[in-house]
């Protein structure tokens, strides 16, 4: 037997794996999902030129004024506030006064927390202080639907019992918070 001169060498055909590479790629890609950060759940205001400018003049007692400073430091009705426990008594009792105290709010319909920040206020503060916010109104919420604070939370409004729950606790009582456009100091 002969054996010829050259010998024929193996290749492997490797035109396709590009193709195969880039199918991987599609499909990993389509399949996995990605983790996304929710962030805060808030709604924002309509752009500015798709509603009119008018000046609202709103009674001074139905301003609840909450600034919170570059140094973190929070300021409650021009009074420093050291301990944030305080509060949310104090955002109870001025949206639930209906004008009985001629020193806050008319009514919870009229009454509106205004939280102003400056633009070196820490996010970590910012939070702290609109949760407790929050935290006040869901507890007057759960309160008008006699159910506690943990289940006001978890209500589903999806289920039409739990929908009828939040409708009844949140019916001619919004969440008045105005965020104010945070000042330049410190920032």
């Amino acid at each position: 037997m002969a054996r010829s001169k050259g010998r024929a060498s193996v290749e492997i055909n490797s035109s396709s794996m590009a193709d195969i590479a880039f199918l991987l790629l599609i499909f990993f890609l389509m399949t996995t999902t990605i983790a996304t950060d929710r962030g805060l759940m808030l709604q924002l205001p309509p752009k500015p030129d798709d509603i009119p400018q008018e000046d609202v003049k709103i009674p001074e007692r139905n301003l609840f004024k909450i600034y919170l400073n570059s140094s973190d430091r929070l300021l409650v009705e021009n009074e420093p506030m050291s301990n944030l426990s305080s509060l949310k008594p104090q955002i109870k009792e001025f949206v639930l006064n209906k004008g009985r105290n001629p020193e806050l709010s008319d009514s919870p319909e009229e009454a509106i927390i205004s939280f102003k920040t400056d633009r070196g206020t820490t996010y970590e503060r910012y939070i702290e202080v609109l949760d407790v916010v929050t935290t006040a109104y869901n507890e007057m919420y759960a309160e008008r639907a006699g159910v506690t604070p943990e289940r006001f939370r978890k209500l589903d409004r999806k289920d039409p019992q739990d929908k009828a729950l939040y409708d009844k606790a949140r019916k001619n009582f919004p969440k008045n918070i105005s965020f104010a456009e945070p000042t330049n100091i410190g920032g």
